[in-house]
């Protein structure tokens, strides 16, 4: 069984855009979802998120809107964007992080458009899940821990957005890199090659 580490951040449309597609992938190709901040992705790398440049913004909702419809997959901004993710990136994490597990949680923000961070949204979220102890949950320190480890290790693997696929050391960033990646998973020296790697004159 071959494994791909799949770096993600709910703050962003695109997991949940992404998450669409994952019947085309491999039957022996395992996904490890790895939640991360991508805030901390951001500050490390001296990025501005699409939230803080207004036409990035507007181009970036307009992209994640077309790319819902074509794909009849369902699509609603949560009332209030950017918000704080950090709540819904622990409970992954505490509830082991599953695919399952990512798909529920951001199918309830961008599938149906509830909030991202207030207690009322997760409340609603966690009963979906069969979780009573949301609060507890996301206030563990080893959780809090495992998820900065998770940011670290990505910033130190070279991911610098999300969502962004880790196959045998390649990085595959954004949904829109998934046929290219795939095309990796099919032969490899297709885009491994040294040119790709380092582009040059």
């Amino acid at each position: 069984m071959r494994q791909a580490d799949w770096y993600f951040d709910y703050i962003s449309p695109f997991p949940w855009i992404a998450l669409s597609r994952f019947g085309q992938l491999p039957d022996d190709l395992e996904i490890r979802p790895v939640p991360v901040v991508f805030a901390g992705l951001l500050k490390h790398w001296g990025h501005k998120g699409p939230a803080e440049i207004e036409a990035k913004r507007i181009q970036t909702f307009r992209m994640a809107h077309w790319t819902a419809a074509q794909r009849d997959l369902p699509f609603r901004v949560p009332p209030t964007h950017p918000f704080n993710p950090l709540a819904l990136l622990r409970l992954t994490i505490s509830l082991g992080s599953d695919l399952e597990t990512v798909r529920i949680i951001a199918g309830h923000v961008w599938g149906e458009g509830h909030a991202g961070d207030t207690p009322d949204s997760l409340d609603i979220l966690a009963a979906r899940l069969g979780v009573t102890d949301w609060q507890a949950r996301v206030g563990e320190p080893d959780v809090k821990a495992r998820l900065h480890a998770n940011t670290d290790a990505a910033i130190a693997r070279g991911v610098y957005g999300v969502p962004t696929f880790d196959v045998s050391g390649e990085l595959f960033w954004g949904d829109d890199a998934l046929p290219m990646m795939l095309d990796f998973i099919e032969t490899p020296v297709a885009v491994g090659t040294p040119q790709t790697k380092k582009p040059g004159p």
